[in-house]
């Protein structure tokens, strides 16, 4: 080969593997908080153009398991139901939620690791979060949230902001099946399996253990719980005896929340 094409041949080798190292350092993730600002500039440019605000809270949820279940459950459903969807990206999960007052404590504040603030401050926190994204190009901004106590803000919000954005591209959603599949549907679910209602429960019960089991058991005391007697009220569980959790049972609940709150977001969103 002449020198002249070898030279050639050679950059042109050089370029394409600079470039491949590029497209490389992208990283294959819905996780907005681990894109650059091009590259999420880019995927909003590409069509995604939804994006998911998943909504926990740190709270005791009793002896067995740690108090940020409602974080990184809410983290990994919102995750997995963002790449079903294909065009949306996860913004960071909100950890800081109404949880009770703390003069005198009530609610779960009347257990260490618990954190509350306002109704209003939370509410300002989440108009604020979705502002930002409609500046930036989402059309579609939906909140998903893991915890009962915040559901009527979560729509408040949404009202307000829909009020706020009349006549503009962005939009608010908070679709009521995301909460209502993991709680009253999977409670049905649970019965359909000889799960009794004294266990199933409605907070750090069999439904809530077995649902953390399925998307992260590291922060279950699987091995305390199984030889514990029945935890009850005073230990932070009520309703529920949390001893026969399983991870089987709790992607029986995972698969539905991920399935309906798809469907729900498709029909939300579509023709926008």
């Amino acid at each position: 080969m002449p020198s002249r094409l070898l030279k050639r041949a050679c950059a042109f080798a050089v370029l394409f593997a600079v470039a491949q190292t590029g497209f490389a350092q992208t990283p294959a993730t819905v996780q907005l908080q681990d894109l650059t600002w091009t590259e999420l500039r880019a995927q909003i440019y590409a069509g995604k153009t939804t994006v998911i605000i998943p909504i926990g809270g740190t709270e005791q949820s009793g002896p067995y398991i740690a108090v940020g279940k409602h974080n990184r459950r809410a983290t990994i459903l919102a995750e997995r139901i963002a790449e079903q969807l294909g065009n949306a990206l996860v913004a960071p999960t909100v950890a800081y939620v109404p949880e009770g007052s703390y003069a005198p404590p009530t609610s779960h504040m009347r257990f260490p690791g618990t954190i509350t603030i306002p109704d209003s401050t939370f509410e300002q926190l989440l108009a604020s979060a979705a502002n930002s994204f409609a500046v930036h190009g989402f059309r579609n901004i939906v909140f998903l949230g893991d915890h009962g106590g915040y559901q009527k803000d979560l729509q408040h919000v949404v009202a307000q902001l829909n009020r706020q954005w009349a006549g503009k591209p962005a939009r608010a959603f908070a679709p009521p099946e995301y909460y209502e599949a993991s709680s009253t549907g999977y409670a049905q679910t649970l019965r359909q399996h000889g799960i009794r209602d004294d266990e199933i429960g409605t907070h750090a019960g069999l439904a809530d253990t077995s649902l953390q089991l399925a998307v992260a058991p590291q922060m279950v005391r699987l091995e305390r719980l199984r030889t514990a007697p029945k935890p009850g009220a005073a230990d932070g569980v009520y309703g529920g005896d949390p001893r026969r959790s399983s991870a089987a049972l709790g992607q029986l609940g995972v698969d539905a929340i991920v399935a309906r709150t798809v469907e729900a977001i498709r029909r939300d969103t579509a023709g926008r």
